[in-house]
């Protein structure tokens, strides 16, 4: 982290958090925060997911740019690929104010936005308009008043899934009330049939995923992966924040909403374990919650992940995180002479 960037986080964090997160978002999209300017890459990192090839395997995870703003920026910063949204097919407000905390001590945040976001049309526009580069990818929402949140999901694909790289169906935030349900076996099912139905009448046709909760059973992460394989998705995100509250402490730790960050590694991976080999490997998993340190992001790897995914902790070490972790991963990779296949799901034993 260089003294610029330095200098910027202890400014955000005197600031209400809602403020500073759409202050560093305006900062990137002016062009004036410090960025890597192309991902970091190297023949040991280079890999194909769903189809899509990637220079690196470190994404950024959906919620930080909702609506597209700094699309071209987050492109720069070092990533292998990037996620915006959640979209609805409507705007929304959101929650009420405030609806995001810190929790320093914790290196953990908790939010209640509730899809929070502009309008899919809007955000498409914007994807649209992004300059060549990394995959983006599209997070899919439902409108909190819809009468058929399923179908809100295929129509945000049939609005804006064309200028995305990829779709992501998210049904684990759980700030959007009965969302959770639709990650029953059955309820999935029927909703992924209408997804791919409009991501099929696409002339893109990007790969479809399913972002899950960390809090299922393992019986019911077994049903996903089930239901994933039969609908032939392109891979599983894993995982959403958590309803948790294990061993948090603090003034905010009371705050209803997701809690995301260090606190969530454990049941994250332990989620992407299980899922791994209900899967017998077979779908791509993305490894998301409390990567904050090189050797998070190595067991996530080893735990099942293709690719993984970080946010929370870009807001306690900066946008320079992402750089230092994939560089680090590239020389260690190359310490121990393993390839990226190999290590992947080389450790799910250990976390189950």
């Amino acid at each position: 982290m260089n003294l610029i960037e330095k200098l910027g986080l202890t400014a955000l964090h005197r600031l209400d958090p809602e403020r500073a997160h759409d202050l560093s978002i305006r900062a990137l999209a002016a062009g004036v925060a410090p960025l890597h300017g192309k991902p970091v890459t190297s023949d040991r990192l280079r890999i194909n997911l769903a189809g899509m090839d990637l220079a690196n395997p470190v994404g950024l995870a959906a919620g930080y740019d909702k609506n597209g703003r700094a699309i071209d920026a987050l492109m720069k910063s070092g990533f292998g690929f990037i996620e915006i949204g959640a979209a609805t097919p409507r705007p929304q407000p959101g929650n009420p104010k405030p609806r995001l905390f810190r929790l320093t001590d914790q290196q953990a945040i908790i939010n209640r936005f509730g899809f929070n976001n502009e309008g899919a049309e809007v955000i498409g526009r914007r994807l649209a308009a992004r300059s060549s580069g990394i995959p983006v990818g599209l997070n899919l929402g439902a409108n909190k008043d819809s009468d058929d949140r399923a179908e809100d999901f295929a129509k945000v694909v049939s609005i804006a899934g064309a200028k995305a790289d990829f779709v992501t169906v998210n049904v684990s935030s759980p700030n959007t009330e009965r969302l959770r349900d639709l990650q029953g076996a059955d309820a999935l099912a029927a909703l992924l049939d209408r997804v791919l139905t409009a991501r099929d009448a696409l002339n893109s046709q990007p790969p479809v995923f399913v972002k899950i909760a960390p809090d299922l059973s393992d019986a019911e992460i077994s049903q996903v992966a089930s239901v994933a394989r039969n609908a032939g998705l392109d891979g599983i995100i894993a995982t959403n924040t958590t309803l948790g509250r294990d061993g948090i402490h603090g003034s905010h730790a009371g705050q209803a909403g997701g809690l995301s960050g260090r606190p969530l590694f454990e049941k994250s991976t332990r989620v992407l374990a299980l899922l791994h080999k209900a899967t017998d490997g077979q779908i791509p998993l993305i490894g998301v919650g409390g990567i904050s340190s090189l050797d998070d992001l190595w067991e996530k790897l080893r735990a099942g992940a293709s690719a993984v995914q970080i946010y929370s902790a870009m807001i306690y070490q900066g946008l320079s995180i992402a750089p230092r972790l994939i560089q680090g991963l590239d020389d260690r990779l190359g310490q121990r002479a393993i390839t990226l296949p190999e290590l992947r799901g080389s450790g799910t034993k250990d976390w189950l």
